[in-house]
């Protein structure tokens, strides 16, 4: 979960050429507030103040907020929280505005985070904070994760509401989390928009596709989200060092594609993945099927060549382990889900009374130079400026933009962000299960603070 493993992806990009067609943009750092529109205060203090050469003295705070063991402490945690976060939420700004059609965080994907605890080594859900930011524009989004682990963090975030659709493909059992049985769909105004597919080890690409692309059309079809964020984690694939999936890449980026297909607003994210050459491997073949484009199986000279011998190619085989997964069991899920779908007789809807500010963010030079970018990856003709420019799906398509005209903080009818903020509180279940979120968008004007709420969710 190291940079190191955006590092090696990263280079992969430059070097097969795709990052000329893309828009490479430094992440603005999610601030307090920020943060705060998911997480509980104190919690998200915490984060702020806690060090390695501190933390013996909060050991209470420590086992309060689930940090220490699968969580720990290390130097740059805030600020790595604040980058990662950023990327995510800055990415639904993008779309939001129309500035591209895909938007990508491979830093990205942190599912399990709770409001008020770190899981799984997840400290802050940026996925929860990007989906608040695209609902500020779409009615309904929809949340799909094919990283091995259950998206718990997600699920039970918008656990009660019809207006996100949670589905996670993911190895169930004995298995971390430990959620994630296919008996549980969403509660309240939320029941049957949480999906959950639980599967065995050693699932093969070809029973992977007979569920999912049965199972996401019909959500499609009858859940029509105005913007899906699907969730990436590498996990899944062959040979991952936590995984006990066979997928391939090309397996694997099948549900990229797919999820393209349908060409509704896009945002890929990244998510869990320990063999870190794979996991670079397979997030630069999605960026390239993002793209539209096909990349050649010999890996180009990197300076990250030496990882990926001795083949040095894009692509691995799947192991010839044991698929547990028969196909009665796979026809039981895929009728038992279609079935849950077709208790939704339509998609909801929600009135506006008037669309929530944007997240602000300040602004910040894109196109900088960092040690990650190469210098023959830069646009002279666009140091320091903004983008505005829509990504365009296939690579021939692609136009510049006119930069000057639109800086980052510039978006039309912005507002300061205290005026619009939404808050997520966790609720008991009766039944005993994992505890649902309220979440409610609440716009008010910060001149009124009592005035009450004009939009449930």
């Amino acid at each position: 979960m190291k940079p190191h493993r955006i590092r090696m992806t990263h280079a992969l990009l430059a070097h097969y050429g795709l990052l000329q067609n893309m828009h490479v943009v430094k992440p603005v750092p999610a601030r307090d507030k920020d943060l705060c529109r998911f997480h509980a205060d104190d919690y998200v203090s915490f984060l702020r103040g806690i060090t390695p050469e501190t933390q013996q003295d909060q050991l209470r705070q420590l086992k309060r907020f689930n940090v220490g063991e699968d969580c720990p402490v290390f130097d740059g945690l805030y600020s790595f929280c604040q980058t990662y976060a950023g990327g995510s939420v800055g990415g639904a700004v993008k779309l939001n505005h129309e500035y591209c059609d895909i938007a990508i965080n491979w830093a990205g994907g942190l599912h399990h985070a709770k409001k008020c605890e770190a899981s799984g080594f997840c400290y802050v859900n940026d996925i929860v904070l990007s989906i608040l930011e695209l609902l500020k524009v779409h009615q309904r989004v929809l949340y799909v994760d094919i990283d091995i682990h259950h998206g718990d963090g997600v699920e039970e975030a918008f656990y009660t509401t019809d207006r996100v659709m949670t589905v996670s493909f993911h190895k169930f059992g004995d298995y971390f989390p430990g959620t994630g049985d296919i008996r549980d769909i969403g509660y309240s105004k939320g029941k049957y928009y949480s999906l959950n597919v639980p599967l065995d080890d050693g699932i093969d690409d070809e029973s992977y596709q007979s569920l999912f692309k049965p199972i996401i059309g019909k959500v499609m079809e009858v859940f029509r989200p105005g913007a899906v964020v699907l969730q990436c984690g590498a996990d899944s694939l062959s040979g991952d060092r936590l995984g006990c999936f066979n997928l391939s890449i090309k397996g694997h980026a099948e549900c990229v594609k797919y999820m393209r297909s349908f060409n509704v607003p896009l945002l890929l994210l990244g998510g869990g993945g320990y063999t870190i050459r794979n996991v670079a491997r397979c997030w630069c073949y999605e960026t390239g099927v993002a793209l539209g484009v096909e990349l050649e199986d010999k890996m180009p000279q990197h300076e990250y060549y030496e990882y990926f011998g001795p083949d040095y190619t894009l692509h691995v085989a799947p192991s010839n382990m044991e698929n547990k997964n028969s196909r009665q069991l796979l026809d039981e899920i895929r009728s038992k889900l279609l079935d849950n779908l077709s208790k939704l007789q339509h998609a909801p809807s929600v009135q506006f009374q008037e669309r929530p500010p944007d997240t602000e963010f300040p602004e910040a030079d894109e196109d900088q130079e960092d040690d990650d970018r190469r210098s023959d990856d830069s646009d002279d003709e666009n140091e320091g400026k903004s983008f505005v420019g829509r990504v365009k799906r296939e690579l021939h398509d692609i136009e510049p933009k006119d930069m000057d005209d639109i800086k980052e903080g510039d978006h039309a009818g912005a507002r300061e962000m205290d005026a619009s903020f939404a808050e997520i509180s966790l609720k008991g279940s009766n039944s005993g299960a994992v505890p649902a979120a309220d979440v409610k968008v609440e716009q008010g004007n910060s001149n009124k603070p009592d005035q009450p709420a004009d939009m449930n969710l």
